[in-house]
């Protein structure tokens, strides 16, 4: 790595911890935490998946792929947050993984602080991806790796609680049919919608389909659009159709609440698909409606399949073989269903739906959803949504009106 390159390194470190703040920490995993290869037979690979053992189906799915590319696989797991940072620190030290897999906000990150290789360079084809998705790990016309799946944000509901109320979910298409339907179900006695508000990422992750499905754009957060999506939340609060504890939510106790049986509706991601079934109430999941009708632009969350820049460029060929055997169709299926993930390419996607209808929704948020740091946005990501989820705070807490609040927001962005 050039000193240029280790100069931007120092630079971009604090964004990354900024970017990562709202993750969950997890313990690391067992495995040592230098990414020097023993010989020339070892390969490097660090993910975010702590939760995998050793004796795990990703860890043998890794050795497998080691030894139909007739190399050692040595993995390290990290939680999220910890793992940017390291790989940071990694290429400072020009000591860096062969296969690096990062949360895909992280990714543009570290491609503008020189880490990663791009895909031209290391020859990983990504022609199946779906082109939202890749879009995660795309800056300045340059791609930097291959998504290994994604999950998104969708409406789960309670269909007894629906019923009672007397909604026909078929009816919600837009804005003004969920906020009626909202209605029927407090004049009915029960909860209207729960979410997460928290001033962190959690609370913008939530907050992005609504600002995206008013037609809002990252760039421009006081636009009209953007206050109505806000209004919506804040209108919601105000009426009682979400209960005041959205403000300190997070992902997990949103999720609590709803799995009481009292709400009507939870926005929250697939990740909860094991805690629905256990719920002990029949529900159902709906994409989240655009202000105007059809599906609203979800964030995308999930990983990348990333190559880092090795100071020996013949490693590469074998990276290559590495990356394309845990992105292979076949793979893809068994990791995906492993992570509760919506595979990246259609035609796992179709797999997975024909195995589980129950997943057809969230094929079609993700097809629906958008990268978080798409439009070239990068690096400053973070300092927006900071921005964002400030505003969200203010006006939810009544400190501000929506108007005001994004409009402070949108000029400490500038």
């Amino acid at each position: 790595m050039t000193r240029p390159a280790r100069r931007r390194l120092t630079a971009t470190a604090l964004t990354v911890v900024a970017l990562t703040a709202g993750a969950t920490a997890c313990s690391s995993g067992d495995g040592t935490t230098t990414a020097t290869a023993e010989d020339s037979g070892t390969y490097t690979v660090w993910d975010p998946y702590p939760q995998f053992a050793k004796d795990s189906d990703w860890a043998k799915l890794l050795d497998d792929c080691g030894g139909k590319a007739g190399v050692t696989i040595k993995r390290t797991a990290f939680d999220t947050s910890d793992l940017t940072n390291k790989a940071l620190l990694a290429a400072q030290q020009d000591n860096s993984p062969d296969v690096l897999i990062l949360d895909n906000p992280v990714v543009s990150t570290l491609a503008e602080a020189g880490v990663l290789t791009t895909t031209d360079e290391n020859k990983v084809d990504t022609s199946k991806a779906d082109p939202n998705l890749l879009a995660a790990g795309q800056a300045d016309g340059r791609t930097y790796g291959t998504p290994i799946g994604a999950n998104t944000l969708a409406l789960y509901y309670n269909k007894d609680v629906l019923k009672a109320a007397g909604v026909d979910v078929a009816s919600i298409k837009d804005w003004a049919s969920l906020t009626a339907a909202l209605e029927k179900v407090k004049k009915a006695g029960k909860k209207g919608i729960t979410f997460s508000a928290i001033g962190t990422e959690e609370g913008s992750f939530q907050f992005l389909p609504w600002f995206w499905g008013s037609g809002a754009q990252l760039t421009d957060l006081d636009s009209a659009q953007a206050v109505s999506a806000l209004s919506l939340w804040n209108d919601w609060l105000k009426k009682g159709y979400a209960p005041n504890s959205v403000i300190n939510n997070t992902q997990t106790t949103s999720w609590q609440e709803f799995a009481s049986g009292d709400y009507a509706f939870a926005e929250n991601g697939t990740w909860q698909l094991a805690n629905a079934e256990k719920a002990g109430f029949d529900y159902g999941v709906l994409p989240i409606p655009a202000s105007d009708g059809g599906n609203a632009a979800a964030p995308t969350g999930g990983e990348f399949v990333t190559v880092p820049v090795q100071g020996d460029t013949g490693r590469y060929a074998t990276t290559r073989k590495l990356v394309s055997c845990l992105t292979s169709t076949e793979n893809l299926y068994a990791t995906d269903t492993t992570l509760s993930y919506v595979a990246p390419t259609a035609e796992v996607q179709d797999k997975q739906v024909a195995e589980n209808a129950g997943l057809k929704p969230w094929v079609e948020a993700v097809k629906a959803a958008k990268g978080r740091t798409s439009d070239d946005l990068g690096t400053t990501y973070p300092k927006i949504s900071e921005q964002m989820w400030k505003a969200v705070q203010s006006a939810l807490s009544g400190a501000e009106s929506p108007e005001d609040a994004l409009a402070k927001a949108q000029s400490a962005v500038k």
